[in-house]
C-alpha cells in the first residue's frame, strides 16, 4: 500500500518516537523509510539607535555547511540502526519551516504517508508553543500518522 514513508527527526528522543510505527508500517508493506531534518533560520532582534527592529540572519556558507553535516550525520546513523533492521532509508535535509520543509521533502520524496511524533499538547499549551506536527497534518493532502510520545504532555487545561 505505502512506497515511501516520510518521518521528520529533529534530534529529539520524542522525535524518535515515530520510528517503530514507521518500521513496522515499512516492514508490512516493504517501503522506504525517508528521513528527514529541517533546520529553522536563526531569527532575533536587534536594537538600533534606540529602536528594536525585528532581523532574520541568512546563515553563512559556512554556518549552513556545518549545521547541514550535523544534520546529514545524525539521519545516517538513525539509517544505519533502520538499514539493520532490514529496512531501505533515504535522507533528507532542508532548511527553513519546520512544517513547509517536511511538506515539501514529502512532495519532493512522492512519499504516501508522513509518520511523525506529537507533544499531545491542546488549548492554550498548542496555541503558545506552537505545533509543527498540526501545521503538517493540516496542509499536507498525505495521510499523517501523528504518534503521541510516551510522557507527552496530558491535554487537561
Amino acid at each position: 500500500m505505502y512506497q515511501k514513508i516520510l518521518v521528520p527527526l529533529d534530534g529529539s528522543e520524542l522525535a524518535e518516537s515515530a520510528l517503530p510505527h514507521a518500521i513496522h508500517i515499512a516492514k508490512a508493506s516493504h517501503a522506504r523509510i525517508v528521513l528527514v531534518s529541517v533546520t529553522e533560520r536563526i531569527q532575533g532582534f536587534r536594537v538600533i539607535e534606540d529602536r528594536t527592529e525585528r532581523i532574520e540572519e541568512r546563515l553563512s556558507p559556512e554556518a549552513r555547511g556545518k549545521l547541514e553535516k550535523q544534520a546529514q550525520w545524525y539521519l545516517d546513523k538513525i539509517a544505519k540502526q533502520l538499514e539493520a533492521e532490514g529496512v531501505k532509508v533515504d535522507t533528507d535535509v532542508q532548511f527553513g519551516s519546520p512544517s513547509e520543509g517536511i511538506i515539501a521533502c514529502s512532495i519532493n520524496n512522492k512519499c504516501d504517508i508522513i509518520v511523525m511524533a506529537s507533544h499531545g499538547r491542546s488549548g492554550i499549551s498548542r496555541w503558545s508553543h506552537g505545533s509543527v506536527a498540526d501545521k503538517v497534518f493540516r496542509a499536507s493532502d498525505l495521510p499523517v500518522l501523528m504518534v503521541k510520545a510516551r510522557g507527552a504532555a496530558d491535554n487537561i487545561e
